[in-house]
């Protein structure tokens, strides 16, 4: 591509040429309807390219964002870095809406995908893994010999390339690298890494697509490539940005889990017995690691699962403060004895050298646990199912992140040193090769700049706040001065949609609320024979509810129950957008939590109804919360008005969106928490929500729900 727009209306010009009624997207995609919301947010992305500066944006369902901000980024000429919110969104980007796009602007355009290293085949840790313990497993042992066949024809090495990969697989990090183990050039293969080789075709690409953990990933720059990638662009695009604070908190936060120490005994046992047998004793210092993780674990004690335990003292709340040190010191003994070993022998293979590395990694991450931390932070850890994990992390990610993204920020990393710091942050990135110079060409710009002009930014996502200012988003993420705007969605919420609160139910805060729910949702189950999406605001819920269907409903029924946990989550997906389908397949429920609230997007008739079941603010007793609550309070501000109902809306914002996503849907929404109506600050959340035909009665709502049965939709995905 080439250098930019020469004159400042050329880009304004081609970007409404390229949206109007015989333009090159009509001529090239059947149904194509200009629509003004789409050249409006194109026209101001095309404008904040051609100036610089950052651009905020918050498009609803159906505007066609995606187009909106690709178009005006493709025609404008420049280097382009799109980050996502999640590895499926990329490779959507990536796979299909980049490729129609650049075919029908006619564009010789270059594009490169780029994930982290646990996305990629790691060549060297394969040749290795045989000798591997674990390989003695047979269901580890079929999995490496299935990625041992896919290695010989896959071009890119990309995990979800591989026919049945399950990410959560044992056999998963004997074929992957971290940046823990990683050796970088020293690898024997590092010629052929995939990682590298990515990295390589997105420093020569026009346009880039990352995600934004890999953009955050250890302070945005260094683990992750950015150190080359951002210098040497001047358009970047954050899609899905709602989620950027979430992301950048818990990038630049610093994490000390049971599983590091595991995965590091693993790993010594592994380079040991393989690499230098007899030199120490391997098995021991493996057994002392491991050990010493798990004790750690004891030391907690038991929780519920998914708990956030607050740390401010000696020791987490309601952990023994005896027990917990001494854990804490049992880790560093364990780690001070391989770090002896691994020293030994450490000009044997540059396996060594990492591991000794790692080691002194995880040494200072238990020194930085051991001492007080300031305001801006909070402090905690996370216990239930998974491993035990220690975290202290920024409040939001304001502060750091407003160095990156300020146009005055010129010559200076995020994390307050020197780009070129980056140069020995990392050896896994590629340039300790034939390229380094044109590298550190790349490096010579700031991040407030790239080739002596202002960079541009654009933040775009549905649901980015609960006013016209946008204030959830611009100010946890340093973007107070950024312009502002918000474009309405082209769907007629009134017509399509209606929104109906049963006040007859328990409150949400009697222990019958979740059982009622299910039985009152079950009657309108049974009325649409499915198509049926039941939102959670806790596990519990969830279980409960799910739980309730499940005896209603069960198999033969004619209506399929479908719970979060009980499938994996693709599986569940696919299931219920497959409806009741042809024949004799039943109607499917699917009662989800978490991360269904957002990105599950429904075609066809499968989903009529979507039920919340309760207003979504956040828990109380959770360390983040709590200490954002007080960060307010200590300014004088009310906790509740400036931070848990603006989370509140925004969550309820994006359950809501479930239901519509194209011109021909129609579907009801019920919220069945009578807050909403009662309380005073119910009219701030219903005034976040589409503009819904309300219902006001059980008898309004039982007709309503027999006029879709008696007229269905036709629905279908809104055009690009």
């Amino acid at each position: 591509m080439g250098t930019g727009a020469e004159h400042p209306s050329t880009l304004m010009q081609a970007v409404a040429a390229a949206f109007s009624e015989d333009g090159p997207l009509a001529l090239a995609q059947p149904g194509f309807q200009p629509r003004p919301g789409q050249t409006e947010m194109a026209t101001a992305v095309a404008e904040t390219i051609e100036h610089g500066g950052a651009l905020v944006v918050e498009a609803g369902t159906g505007v066609g964002k995606t187009f909106a901000y690709l178009v005006p980024a493709l025609l404008s000429g420049e280097r382009v870095l799109i980050s996502t919110a999640t590895k499926a969104l990329q490779d959507q980007l990536f796979s299909r809406d980049l490729p129609r796009l650049v075919d029908a602007l006619a564009l010789p355009v270059r594009m490169a995908l780029l994930k982290g290293r646990a996305s990629y085949l790691c060549l060297h840790r394969m040749d290795i893994a045989r000798q591997h313990p674990l390989a003695a497993d047979t269901s580890v042992a079929r999995m490496l010999a299935r990625v041992e066949e896919w290695s010989q024809a896959t071009a890119t090495g990309d995990l979800a390339e591989l026919p049945g990969w399950d990410e959560r697989s044992a056999a998963t990090p004997l074929f992957t690298s971290t940046r823990d183990n990683c050796l970088g050039s020293s690898c024997p293969r590092f010629r052929a890494c995939h990682v590298h080789l990515a990295r390589r075709d997105a420093l020569a690409a026009d346009v880039v697509v990352i995600n934004h953990h890999l953009f955050f990933a250890d302070h945005a720059i260094r683990d992750s490539g950015m150190a080359e990638l951002l210098p040497s662009v001047r358009v970047v695009v954050f899609d899905e940005a709602h989620q950027l604070n979430d992301v950048g908190v818990q990038f630049m936060g610093i994490q000390l889990s049971s599983s590091q120490w595991m995965d590091l005994a693993r790993d010594v046992l592994a380079a040991g017995q393989m690499l230098a047998p007899g030199l120490a004793d391997w098995p021991g210092i493996a057994d002392g690691l491991d050990q010493a993780a798990k004790n750690w674990r004891l030391a907690v004690g038991s929780w519920a699962p998914n708990t956030r335990l607050r740390w401010v003292g000696a020791a987490p709340e309601g952990v023994n403060a005896v027990a917990w040190t001494g854990a804490m010191l049992q880790l560093s003994t364990a780690c001070r004895r391989t770090l002896a070993a691994v020293d030994m022998v450490s000009e044997i293979a540059p396996d060594f050298l990492r591991l000794h590395e790692r080691c002194i990694r995880l040494m200072e991450r238990i020194d930085v646990f051991s001492d007080p931390f300031g305001p801006d932070a909070v402090r905690w850890v996370e216990v239930g199912p998974h491993p035990l994990r220690a975290v202290q992390a920024p409040l939001d990610i304001a502060a750091p992140m407003r160095a990156l993204w300020s146009p005055d920020a010129v010559g200076s990393r995020a994390d307050g040193g020197s780009l070129n710091d980056a140069h020995d942050a990392d050896p896994g990135l590629p340039w300790a090769d034939e390229d380094s110079s044109s590298a550190a060409a790349a490096l010579a710009a700031g991040p407030g700049t790239a080739a002596g002009r202002p960079r541009s930014w654009v933040f775009t996502s549905a649901t980015l706040g609960d006013d016209a200012s946008m204030g959830w988003f611009t100010a946890s993420c340093g973007l107070e001065g950024a312009r502002v705007m918000q474009v309405e969605s082209p769907f007629d919420y009134a017509i399509q949609a209606a929104l109906y609160v049963p006040r007859q139910l328990p409150a949400p805060s009697d222990p019958a609320h979740g059982t009622a729910v299910a039985h009152w949702v079950g009657d309108a189950i049974r009325v649409l024979g499915g198509r049926t999406l039941v939102l959670t605001t806790t596990l519990k819920a969830l279980r409960t509810i799910g739980d309730a269907l499940l005896a209603r409903f069960p198999e033969g029924a004619g209506i399929e129950v479908l719970v979060q946990g009980d499938w994996p989550k693709r599986r569940l997906m696919e299931r219920f957008r497959e409806g009741d389908g042809e024949g004799s397949r039943a109607g499917c429920v699917l009662v989800a939590s978490a991360t269904f609230w957002e990105g599950f997007d429904v075609p066809g008739e499968a989903l009529q109804l979507v039920v919340i079941d309760k207003l979504p603010f956040p828990p109380p007793g959770d360390p983040v919360v709590e200490a954002r609550s007080q960060r307010l309070e200590h300014l004088g501000k009310s906790a509740f008005r400036h931070f848990a109902l603006p989370e509140a809306a925004i969550a309820l914002k994006q359950g809501a969106g479930r239901l519509i996503r194209s011109e021909h849907d129609r579907g009801l929404l019920t919220i069945t928490d009578s807050r909403l109506v009662t309380m005073g600050y119910g009219k701030r959340l219903l005034a976040a929500l589409p503009r819904m035909r309300r219902i006001e009665s059980e008898e309004e709502w039982i007709e309503s729900l027999g006029s879709l049965v008696t007229t269905p939709s036709t629905r279908a995905h809104p055009s690009p």
